[in-house]
């Protein structure tokens, strides 16, 4: 497996509750305090933090004018509800 590309060192000041679990978990686990905060940050950036770049990028989207009008979505959504109708039938 290959490395990732690693950013220059970054400082990052955290409550001590924190860097003491921070410190905890990677002693138990073998690790470094480094790869316990970049693991946690993978976490965060596939949930709560996705969620923020997939509204940036809905927003950017709607700038660029890439939009739908909400009759025109509801017509098409109610023409494939009845394809999937029609197919459903003619299998039974």
């Amino acid at each position: 497996m290959t490395k990732p590309v690693l950013s220059d060192p970054i400082a990052l000041r955290i409550p001590e509750d924190m860097l003491k679990d921070i410190e905890t978990i990677a002693k138990a686990t073998d690790r470094s305090r480094s790869w316990v905060i970049v693991r946690a940050l993978k976490y965060y950036l596939m949930e709560e933090g996705n969620d923020v770049l997939q509204t940036l990028a809905a927003q950017e989207e709607v700038r660029q004018g890439n939009v739908m009008d909400m009759d025109d979505f509801l017509a098409e959504l109610e023409a494939e509800d009845r394809i999937e109708h029609t197919k459903r039938d003619d299998a039974a």
